[in-house]
């Protein structure tokens, strides 16, 4: 059985990715100090490398080094441990039940565009149905969707210049409105190399202003997904991050900072549970989104109750089933959750154990033959590393 996190237990990891840019804040000061200390500069880099968990870390050391040997500071991630909760989470500042982007894919509250035909968002590709679905940006536009405001914006208030180094095809998606929708200068880059560049070619410059750098790599969650964390392939592309990191350190101007983290870590597959072929988890439903590891159920009008029953009878200890109402007040997510967000979840949601997925062949046929997953609440994906480097030199945490 793998080690599980409590869901609503947020205070037993005081620093989540919710905490990050707050203490970016403080350390190019322009905010008050904050628990999570860092320290001191006038530059800032954040990278983060999806699918980087704490655990995998741990358990790899030996094939990145350099990673190994900076300071880490656990983070936890958020609940659902999905990139589109997690990045909105990293730049908002705070948990999904107050930014709004509460999965992998859901459903809006009704209003006066949807009333009488909700479609279940993708919003990590800002999709209707479905991840290849039409675009959403019309239906569900990206403001409205995610209406709290960035914690980005209180930088470019207080004169920080932010550059974005991500994949060119990210500009102006959905999901990069939504979480970075503040002004900045945008390099495209996807490679190691092109990061590698486009971070040195920024800091090369001489600024008066303050300067926040962030980056984005993405192939480690790729090799997980395909052939699972830990695989050859996951290693290889390991290896690769850490000649990166070992390469931005070792060029850091000073009074400049580096942080590493990511959205969250990745267990490999094992039990699927099919839910498209399973006509007990079908039957009362409206939709079904969210992913394999979490699953937003939405039933008919009346029978909640119903396929609460059948999911948490079907599944038995595979899963933890709750109502929209329990997960609310346990705290699944986050401590607080608005009215409006609270009527994205689903009626019911269920969250898979151990290595269990809850599959979609015939609506999610590519999702469902991945070999690595997150989103739930054991520690391989919900703790994520935060590593610090200064000037060119490790620092404490």
């Amino acid at each position: 059985m793998l080690d599980e996190l409590p869901p609503g237990r947020w205070s037993d990891h005081p620093h989540t990715l919710a905490s990050v840019l707050p203490a970016v804040g403080a350390a190019l000061d322009i905010w008050a100090p904050t628990k999570l200390v860092v320290p001191p500069a006038r530059d800032v880099v954040l990278l983060l490398v999806d699918g980087l968990g704490s655990l995998l870390l741990d358990e790899h050391a030996a094939n990145a080094p350099h990673l190994a040997a900076l300071p880490n500071t656990t983070l936890r991630a958020g609940f659902p441990a999905t990139t589109a909760t997690s990045i909105t989470s990293l730049t908002s500042g705070t948990s999904c039940g107050i930014h709004g982007i509460v999965g992998y894919s859901f459903r809006p509250e009704d209003d006066a565009r949807t009333r009488g035909s909700r479609r279940v968002l993708n919003a990590l590709r800002w999709s209707l149905d479905q991840a290849d679905g039409p675009s959403a940006l019309v239906t569900y536009p990206p403001a409205l969707i995610s209406p709290h405001e960035s914690i980005l914006d209180g930088f470019d208030e207080a004169g920080v210049r932010i550059t974005y180094v991500m994949p060119g095809e990210f500009r102006g998606t959905g999901l990069t409105q939504v979480a970075f929708g503040t002004p900045g200068r945008y390099l495209p880059a996807v490679t190691p190399d092109g990061i590698r560049s486009a971070v040195t070619s920024v800091l090369a410059r001489q600024s008066r202003q303050r300067r926040l750098i962030y980056a984005y790599y993405s192939e480690l969650d790729t090799a997980g997904h395909l052939h699972g964390p830990g695989s050859d392939q996951w290693l290889a592309k390991l290896r690769i991050v850490d000649r990166l990191v070992a390469d931005l350190v070792e060029g850091l101007p000073p009074d400049t900072t580096l942080l590493v983290t990511g959205d969250h870590g990745m267990i490999t597959a094992r039990i699927p549970v099919d839910i498209d072929t399973t006509p007990t988890l079908l039957d009362g439903t409206d939709a079904v989104a969210g992913e394999a590891r979490v699953r937003h159920v939405y039933a008919v009008d009346g029978a909640a109750a119903d396929v609460t029953d059948a999911w948490s009878s079907f599944l038995g200890d595979r899963a933890v089933i709750a109502t929209r109402e329990q997960a609310v007040d346990e705290g699944w997510f986050g401590p607080r959750v608005s009215a409006r967000i609270a009527a994205r979840l689903g009626d019911v949601v269920a969250v898979a154990r151990d290595d269990t997925t809850l599959i979609r062949t015939r609506h999610e046929p590519l999702e469902s033959r991945l070999l690595g997953h997150h989103g739930a609440w054991t520690a391989a994906e919900q703790l994520v590393p935060l590593l610090m480097a200064t000037s060119g030199r490790p620092t404490a945490g």
